[in-house]
This record gives C-alpha cells, structure tokens and sequence, in this order.
C-alpha cells in the first residue's frame, strides 16, 4: 500500500520544486518562435534586472532549495516570498519565483496560493519571457490537478512541450517539464510513455553536466521502469544513479535514490537488501532535519515489515512515522502510517483495533479525493481480515471494494466518453464544413448559370439541361457524404459498447440492452458474476501484459462455454457478467435440508428446482471447470487461473421476485464475494429467498452468510476442478 504513493510524493517533490529556479546558470541564443505564441523562448539573460553578483546570489539561493527539495513548506515559502520582493515586475527573476511558489503550495494542499501563482504567470505580459511563462502556468496548473486527483487532465497540460525540442529554452526548464509528464504517464498506466519522457529528461541532463541533476534523473527513471516490471533495466539505473551521485552527494539526493532502491530490491523479491536500503534511507532522512522526509522513510519500511511478515515491529515503525506526518501536515504519509498500523495489529489478532485505523486512513483518502487509493484500501483490508479469519468482514469490505472500484471506473468512463464525444463533435463540423463548401461551390455554379442565360438566349435549353447535371452530381455527392457520417456514428456507437481488449460487450451495451426491454415484461433466465481470483498477483508477478492475456483467455473460454444467444459482458477489471435467458418456467418441489459441505450441496430454507436451476448449476460448473481447464501460456510463463462465481436464477423463487436489475447484480455480487471468503474457486448460486419485496431482498442479501444460516436463503456450491502444480 504505501510504496506507490510515497514515491510518487517524493518524486514529485524533487522533479518540480525547483522548476525554473537555477535558468540563471543558462546562457541561451536567439531562436526562431516556438509553439502557439509568436514570442521564442527567452533569447538571453542579459535583461536581467538584477546586477551580475546579485543574479548569481539569486541563482544560487533558488539552486539551494531545488536541492534540499523543499524539505520545511512554511520555510521556504517565506524564503521565496522574500526573494520575490528583490524582483522586478515581468523579470525572468519574477517568473522564477512565481513557478516555484504555485508548484510547492499545490503540493502543500494550498490550493488558494497555487491559484494565486498560476493567475500571475496566465497574465504575463507579452514580451522575451512570455512563452516561457505559459509553459510554466502549465506544469503549475498540472500540479493544481493532481492535487485536486485529475491526473488524465494533469498530463494533457504539457502538450506544448514538444514544440520547445531542440530550442534554446532553458534546458533545467525542459528536464522538469519532461520529469513531470514521465511520472504522470506512470499514472495513467502509460509505462512506455513514461520511460520515453524519462529518457529525455536524461539527454538533457547530460547536456547540463550537473552531476546531481544527472543522479536524479537516473533515479526517478529506475523508478519508471519498475513500473513497467522491467526490474533488471530498473536497478541497473539505480546503481548508475548512486556512483553519479557520489560526485556531489547531499543528504536528499541520497535519500531519494537509496528509496528507489529499496522498492526496485523490494519488486526483485531481494527482501533483505531491500530493507538495507529502506534503514538508509531513513538515516539520510535524519540527515535533511525533515520531518516529511522521515515519515516518508519510516512508512516505506514498515510496508516491507510488513510484507516480510514481521507484524509487530512494523507496527512500532508506523506508530513512529505517524506524528511526524502530522507534524509535517503530509496527508498522503499520514494515510499510509494508518494503513501499516492497522494492517499490522489485525495480523497480530487484534481485529477491532485495526479495522479502525484502516477506517481512518480511508477516510483521510476520501477526503483527498483520491478514489483509486480508497479502493485499494478497501481491497487490502477484505485481503486482511480474511487471512485473519474474520470472513463476513472481509466480504464487506471487498463489497466496498467493489463500490469504489466501480466509482473510479465510471470516472474514467465517464472521461473516456467526453473525449470521444469531443473527437465526433470535431469530425462532424469538419464534415459540416464540408458540405457547406460544396453547397458554396453549387451556388456559386448556379449564378454563373444564371449569366449565362442572360448573355445566351440562343444556349438556354444546354445551360438548363447543364445545371441539372451540376445539381445532379452535387446531389449525389451529398447523399455519399451523408451515408459516410452515418457509417462513422454506427462505428462509433458500435466502439463505445465493446471492450477494445477482450471484444465482449461493456456495461455501456448492458444497460442499454436492459433499457430495451419492454416495461411490463419480466426476464425469465440467470445471471452470472465472474471473478478471476488473485488477479492483483497476476499483474504483480508476470507484469499487467501477462494481465491482459489472461483476460482475453479468459474471455474466450466464457465464450466457448455458452450459445451465441447469451449475453457475455466485461464488467470491469477482471469481471465478467452473463445473462442466459430461460427457456422455460421454473416449477417448484419440495423443500430439502442438506449439510454444509464441498461438492455441490443445497442447504437453509424452502428449496426450489426448476430446469433453469438444474440448468444454472451446470452451466456454473462448466464455467468453472472452462476456466481452469488448462493454464494460460504468456511468452514463456505459464499461468493457473481459477475464478469465484455468483449467481441466481430470475425470478426468485419462492414468491417469483422479480428484483431490478441492480438488485439483482447486488445479490449475485453479495454471493461471488461469500465464494471467495470461503476459499476462491468456487461457484455460489441463489436458489431461494424466503423475501416478498426489494426492501426484504435487499436486507437479508446484507447478511448473506447468516441468513443462509438461518434458512432465510438457499444457496447450493459448487467447487471448482482441484489443480496440479505446472512443470
């Protein structure tokens, strides 16, 4: 839990505090315009307002703080707000000062002061520095959105970046620009992107010849491609890292690379050398005197106390990483010291106690706006409790999962179908231009007809008989373009309702194939909810292609197992959803009792069987059979793959419920969720609830477990084919 979010923070801290600070030890030429604006990047720095031991004081004050990387916010702030008063208005000097403020108060949650910056370097007047103060009111107001956890729009801010390549922009300027595209490229899962934006940091920095620049770069790409679960290109970057910055090494510097290390060792399964690495880095964080750092340091290695299963001291490390995040006001440390606490005294048994530091550290996630890290919280929790035994806490919590998780993704959905709505809006005006031109061109044609008839009485039958071919044609031509822009809005409806990596429908389809559906009538059939089990370690292990390939797999082999009639959808990340039609009614007999055991079994309240039942358990267990039939073969590993299944048959007997389609995937969804508490590879089916209405259905699918129990519901299992280890 707490790697990915500390790194970035640090990463973050260091790549763009100093974003404009040292353009005082570049000496940029003349050169031709760049991007939007007719003004170039700044041709030199002999307009200077400073005087030449004044501009070098100043160079070297901003250079100290990039390097100690902002370790005390109120300090440095105060430090820039008096550097600012020895500035004069629209100085590259002013521009300096102005970046670095709005960068280091978004990244200290003054959302109020980085508006403030960001307004400033907007209005700059036009002038040498005037593109290069755009270009940095874009990274400011990228450092806006991820505050505000906008990171898709955050990196859509420095699009006018390639436009300065190969200019005489400050190149201190470009390095920031390119490190904070690359970490937001790592966001949004674009890897490739992200070592590529990595690499050019690094020219430039070879280009500085600064060996600190140079060893910081090195670091956040090592960073980059553990992402990319190119661990051996990872760590070789990090050992290039530590020798640079052993030329001109400081307590910070060293910090951030032996953090890197530690989670490169960490992804590599080295443990040990990993938690080397973590005590140095907590030792170079005593070093810099700040308590973010040290917070930061401290909860990184209680999250390797904890993966190594030492629970109980990393519960006393995060106990002592949390006040100092406090005392530096660092939300993000702060949540991660309460996941690590919580997680560790629930390994230790202390359930209760844990669950609540874990509520609060979700809750500080919720308040940032940070739905992804919620969700994982939530998830590592239900992972939590069930190891500890406590199962019905577990599938509540894999239920809230579950809430978030969908949250996040109708997020992104709801971003995704904006951005294509935009590309088809622009496709259609430029189709509308179009074919105003060509409506233009026939008026135009039709005007010079109209000469033509007045100087040629004599050709008037020829001119009649010619503008009817001219209108003819352009007929013709606007029925083809209209038929293509009916083609391309089919294209794009079709596109928008599949799942561009499996093929199968998306949720997009479902719910406008439930809309479909006449109101008074009623659907006779079963609904599926798949789960593939342990897909987080899917990804982890073999990197998320070895993910994508299982999903796709998987995908076919649902698809094999049903008729083309059935409805197979991806339902998000690893789920899938099938509805089956029935083909018949269900016809109830009579009530049975049968002990709780493995196999298939039905036990609890009035039992119904139908042919949609007996049908139902068969296509479940054919479905967990498909699934684990044979492992799934990515490049040269091999992959066991089971999946937990939930599902009932529609309407719900006894009393012929017929549940709205949400309540319906909420009571298949309560029972996947009840098969992975008990053991994962398992099919749970509804077969009967002892419910007249929603309200009823709705309170006793909250308390599955008991309820089953208690005979309110009958739920038959299933399990899946036992499997052999892979040679």
């Amino acid at each position: 839990m707490a790697r990915r979010p500390l790194i970035q923070a640090l990463n973050r801290a260091l790549l763009s505090l100093g974003l404009l600070c040292s353009l005082t030890a570049c000496q940029p030429e003349p050169s031709a315009a760049v991007g939007a604006k007719a003004a170039a990047p700044p041709p030199s720095l002999q307009g200077l307002r400073l005087s030449g031991e004044e501009a070098q004081s100043f160079a070297r004050e901003l250079e100290a703080i990039e390097r100690g990387g902002l370790l005390s916010n109120d300090e440095n702030e105060r430090k820039l707000r008096e550097l600012q008063l020895r500035t004069a208005p629209s100085s590259l000097e002013r521009l300096q000062v102005l970046a670095l403020r709005g960068a280091a108060a978004a990244r200290s949650h003054d959302e109020s002061l980085a508006q403030q910056m960001l307004v400033e370097l907007q209005a700059w007047p036009e002038g040498p520095w005037s593109s290069l103060a755009q270009l940095a009111a874009d990274v400011v107001r990228g450092e806006i959105l991820v505050l505000k956890g906008q990171r898709r729009e955050a990196l859509k801010t420095l699009q006018a970046l390639p436009a300065f390549s190969g200019s005489n922009a400050p190149k201190d300027l470009l390095i920031r620009c390119y490190q904070f595209q690359m970490h937001m490229r790592g966001d949004a899962g674009d890897f490739d992107g992200a070592v590529e934006a990595g690499h050019e940091a690094l020219k430039l920095a070879d280009q500085m010849g600064q060996s600190w620049r140079r060893a910081l770069t090195l670091s956040m790409l090592s960073y980059a491609y553990a992402q990319a679960q190119q661990l051996d290109q990872a760590l070789q970057f990090t050992e290039q890292a530590l020798a640079e910055a052993a030329k001109d090494p400081d307590p910070a510097l060293m910090y951030q690379i032996h953090n890197s290390l530690a989670i490169v060792l960490s992804e590599r399964g080295q443990m040990e050398l990993a938690l080397k690495a973590s005590q140095k880095t907590q030792a170079y964080a005593r070093q810099t005197g700040s308590d973010k750092l040290l917070a930061l340091a401290l909860a990184n290695y209680a999250d390797l106390l904890l993966k190594r299963g030492s629970y109980s001291q990393a519960q006393q490390v995060a106990e002592e990483a949390l006040p100092l995040a406090l005392k530096a006001k660092d939300p993000t440390s702060e949540a991660v010291a309460r996941y690590n606490i919580g997680f560790a005294k629930i390994s230790q048994k202390r359930v209760d106690e844990g669950r609540r530091e874990v509520m609060a550290a979700i809750a500080t996630d919720e308040r940032l706006g940070s739905v992804g890290d919620a969700a994982l919280g939530w998830l590592e929790l239900g992972e939590y409790l069930e190891r500890a035994g406590d199962l019905p806490g577990a599938v509540k919590a894999y239920h809230q999962h579950r809430r978030w998780d969908d949250q996040a993704l109708r997020a992104e959905t709801r971003k995704a179908m904006l951005e294509t709505q935009a590309r088809y809006d622009d496709d259609k005006r430029a189709k509308e231009i179009d074919l105003l031109g060509r409506d233009n061109s026939l008026k135009a044609e039709q005007l010079r007809s109209r000469d033509l008839q007045i100087k040629l009485w004599a050709a008037m039958g020829g001119c009649v008989v010619l503008s009817s071919i001219l209108l003819g044609l352009a007929y013709q031509r606007i029925r083809k373009t209209n038929h293509a822009l009916a083609r391309s809005n089919e294209a794009l409806k079709h596109q928008s309702e599949r799942d561009p990596l499996t093929g199968l429908a998306n949720r997009r389809y479902f719910q406008a194939a439930i809309k479909r559906q006449p109101e008074d009538g009623e659907f006779s059939g079963t609904l599926f909810l798949i789960d593939i089990d342990h897909f987080k370690r899917i990804n982890d292990n073999y990197g998320h292609a070895a993910g994508d390939s299982v999903l796709v797999e998987v995908a076919k082999r649902l698809r094999s197992a049903l008729r083309e009639v059935d409805l197979v959808v991806r339902w998000g990340g690893e789920e899938f959803l099938i509805l089956v039609a029935a083909t018949e009614a269900p016809r109830p007999v009579a009530a049975r009792q049968a002990p709780r055991g493995g196999g298939e079994t039905t036990w609890g309240g009035p039992a119904f069987v139908s042919h949609e039942s007996a049908d139902a358990k068969a296509l479940a267990q054919r479905l967990l059979d498909q699934i684990a039939s044979q492992p799934i073969v990515h490049g040269r590993e091999t992959i066991r793959v089971t999946a937990s299944i939930g599902f009932a048959c529609l309407p719900i007997m006894p009393h012929g419920l017929v549940p709205s389609w949400e309540r319906a995937i909420d009571l298949v969804d309560t029972a996947m969720y009840l098969a992975k508490a008990h053991g994962r590879n398992k099919a749970y089916g509804i077969e009967s609830v002892d419910a007249k209405d929603e309200p009823q259905l709705q309170q006793l699918t909250a308390q599955m477990e008991s309820s089953w129990r208690e005979g309110q519901i009958s739920l038959q299992t299933l399990q899946g084919p036992v499997l052999e280890p892979t040679v």
